[in-house]
């Protein structure tokens, strides 16, 4: 009896075992380990989205499977976004793990192509691939790379423009100190597009300053919201009646001061440009006073606009002649010049910098004309009026 039993516990037991081991689920396994090259399309050609659409999906980026050794949910991908031209030196990248595809509504596409320094509503070519691989950057795959022409649209700058459309420093970092309002032309930023201004300005080191939007008024201001966080004093961001002033500078110099309102960002860097002039002439046989110097004043004496910014209407312009440009009237010590005067087109327009060794190549017709000259950028125009 006891026998029995045994056999009978046995055979209950083996059922038991056999019962239990069921079939495991196969994961999809696809013969090459290395994988397949994955193909990338798009859903456009072109992007071109309003700012109305901003939170719309503005383009969809699918790639086929690599087909490696496991099945997708084990795969990176790494999608790449870059100027053209660059191979991707610096692009943009997204990673998506487990999916074959990535959607991006138009405001991420948006950021992006403003973060390369695109213009707002100009087209741009820009490069996208796809890179594969197992989650741990194993067998990485590189797709082909589509070209898609993308237009980025105009966003609202983080701090809203001045309404006067006008910039002023004032502070003990400054000449003029805490005095406001404060000297002009030479402590008024430049406008040099429609959101960024830009000065040039002998500053105090160990000092502090604001931004003024009208002189003389201390209703408001741009300044900062914690001037002792690290660095701050090289730039970093501001807004509108925030609590501190800006940080000078720890050595004293001539400094740049940029304002960027797209942005909501500042800088305050070491200039290094031509030595910024106080006053301006032109002398040279393109002008009516010929090489005499002094020069005729105030006909051949240059309008001072702001810190950085000088015009000149000039009447009675010789043609193909040439000129200087002189900080001080009546001495040939410095000049502000041209390094090649061969140049072409040079004589519409282009840089120019401090003692260089060619004069400026005037206009090619007689007539009257508008001189337009820029430290903040080291450029200079001219204008047939």
């Amino acid at each position: 009896m006891k026998f029995l039993s045994k056999i009978l516990f046995a055979v209950l037991a083996t059922a038991t075992i056999i019962g239990a081991c069921t079939k495991a689920e196969q994961v999809p396994f696809y013969g090459d380990t290395t994988g397949t090259t994955p193909v990338l399309s798009a859903s456009v050609a072109t992007l071109a989205a309003a700012p109305a659409d901003s939170m719309n999906t503005g383009i969809t980026f699918n790639w086929t499977n690599p087909k490696y050794a496991t099945d997708s949910a084990h795969q990176k991908f790494i999608v790449e976004i870059d100027s053209t031209g660059r191979n991707f030196s610096k692009a943009v990248s997204f990673t998506v793990i487990g999916d074959l595809k990535k959607s991006f509504i138009n405001k991420e596409i948006n950021n992006v192509l403003l973060g390369f320094g695109f213009a707002f509503n100009v087209a741009y070519d820009v490069d996208i691939r796809v890179t594969s691989s197992y989650t741990n950057n194993n067998e990485r795959l590189t797709s082909n790379t589509l070209k898609i022409r993308m237009t980025p649209y105009k966003v609202p700058p983080k701090v809203a423009l001045p309404t006067t459309g006008k910039l002023f420093i004032v502070g003990d970092a400054t000449d003029g100190g805490w005095n406001n309002p404060v000297p002009t032309p030479s402590q008024e930023l430049a406008r040099l597009d429609e959101t960024t201004w830009a000065g040039i300005f002998n500053i105090t080191g160990g000092k502090s300053y604001l931004i003024l939007p009208a002189n003389g008024d201390w209703s408001n201001k741009f300044s900062v919201a914690n001037n002792t966080l690290p660095g701050l004093s090289e730039g970093g961001n501001f807004g509108f009646n925030l609590s501190d002033n800006f940080p000078g500078p720890i050595a004293s110099g001539m400094y740049m001061i940029t304002l960027d309102f797209q942005q909501g960002k500042f800088t305050c860097v070491p200039y290094t440009g031509p030595n910024l002039a106080n006053e301006l002439f032109m002398v040279g046989d393109a002008t009516p006073g010929g090489w005499t110097n002094p020069v005729p004043t105030p006909t051949q004496q240059f309008t001072r606009l702001n810190a950085v910014e000088f015009t000149l209407t000039l009447n009675g312009v010789v043609g193909a002649k040439e000129f200087l440009l002189l900080p001080v009237n009546g001495d040939w010590t410095n000049k502000y010049s041209v390094a090649n005067k061969s140049l072409a087109g040079l004589n519409v327009g282009g840089s120019f910098g401090y003692n260089l060794p060619d004069n400026f190549p005037g206009p090619t017709l007689n007539g009257n004309y508008k001189f337009d000259i820029n430290f903040a950028t080291a450029k200079f125009k001219v204008t047939k009026l």
